[in-house]
């Protein structure tokens, strides 16, 4: 167990969505009141409160609320697995979890932020394209922006493969490489990946992969559109997704927050799967900015409540008045 877990409260919920589909949902609590909102978007063919639970209990015990969802046709979620019908369904059923949280009274004054690995990272992308102003913040770990060739069929095989989508939609024949050997440094969490009912190990099938290929086409030609804050996190060693492509994202993306790190020799998966002094640099990083951006955010509020404050005046009756 990590060491101070004890001091993290963990809690599980089931949603219904939309489609009337049931989803699993969890959250990491600190013992104090959270300095901040995070909400994980895990990568594809994995899920939150296992293969996350190192993710969210290091950062609920550095003081945030921590939220995470099993998407449809992922871990503990309704749904054929490893199953993706449609993209945009996945973002909105993620969309409409998180920002409910996020309205709710206790919520309202709390800095949100998204955070999201591989697949979960176009995932955040998709996020805040859909609310470009609701978020304070973004955290990609080796986001899916594009994917690599090395994991990706050629033109003729995608061409091919994309015709029989519509004939044969759930069949497991993309001809990939085992994404676990690629994605994960140590082989104890390749393992744990593996002997994981929770985790789809099988090849991709034809609809998921045509999904994921159309959405991290789009996301590589609208770079310049992402203008929240954003840290960026890559292995130089990536064989999933492109490590230059999060390069040129935080060149393109018009944000005048953003901060990018490739680490030499580090793999896919950073939040789990490196060795554990890498990790310790990894989230070193990432409750380093955090903090940064939440110590900046709250000073704002409390100027702006301040400067609200002092623009109210109590006449002689007790009535407040707003001074001009």
């Amino acid at each position: 167990m990590e060491a101070g877990a004890e001091s993290v409260r963990y809690e599980e919920e089931y949603i219904t969505n939309s489609r009337n589909m049931k989803l699993f949902t969890c959250r990491w609590l600190p013992s104090s009141e959270p300095k901040g909102l995070i909400f994980l978007c895990h990568g594809y063919g994995m899920e939150c409160s296992i293969f996350m639970k190192d993710t969210g209990i290091r950062l609920a015990k550095a003081g945030y609320a921590v939220h995470g969802i099993d998407y449809e046709g992922h871990g503990k979620s309704s749904g054929l697995q490893g199953y993706i019908k449609d993209f945009d369904a996945l973002v909105t059923d993620c969309s409409e979890h998180f920002t409910g949280i996020c309205e709710r009274k206790e919520n309202s004054k709390k800095l949100r932020f998204i955070m999201g690995e591989s697949m979960g990272g176009a995932v955040v992308l998709l996020l805040h394209r859909k609310k470009p102003a609701f978020w304070d913040g973004a955290i990609l770990l080796a986001p899916m922006c594009k994917i690599a060739d090395d994991v990706k069929p050629n033109q003729f095989v995608i061409s091919a493969l994309t015709k029989l989508t519509r004939i044969i939609p759930t069949w497991k024949i993309i001809p990939t490489p085992d994404i676990v050997d690629l994605a994960f440094r140590e082989p104890a969490v390749r393992k744990e990946v593996r002997d994981s009912p929770y985790c789809y190990k099988g090849r991709p099938r034809l609809q998921t992969a045509y999904q994921l290929l159309t959405i991290s086409l789009d996301i590589e030609k609208r770079l310049q559109e992402v203008s929240l804050p954003f840290l960026l996190l890559h292995g130089g060693d990536d064989k999933v997704t492109d490590p230059s492509v999060s390069k040129l994202l935080h060149e393109k993306a018009i944000s005048s927050d953003k901060t990018f790190k490739l680490y030499p020799g580090m793999w896919h998966s950073l939040s789990r799967g490196e060795t554990a002094e890498n990790t310790e640099i990894v989230f070193s990083d990432i409750t380093k900015w955090l903090d940064e951006k939440t110590a900046t955010g709250n000073a704002k509020l409390e100027r702006e409540l301040k400067s609200g404050n002092d623009a109210l005046h109590t006449d002689s009756s007790g009535k407040t008045i707003l001074v001009e």
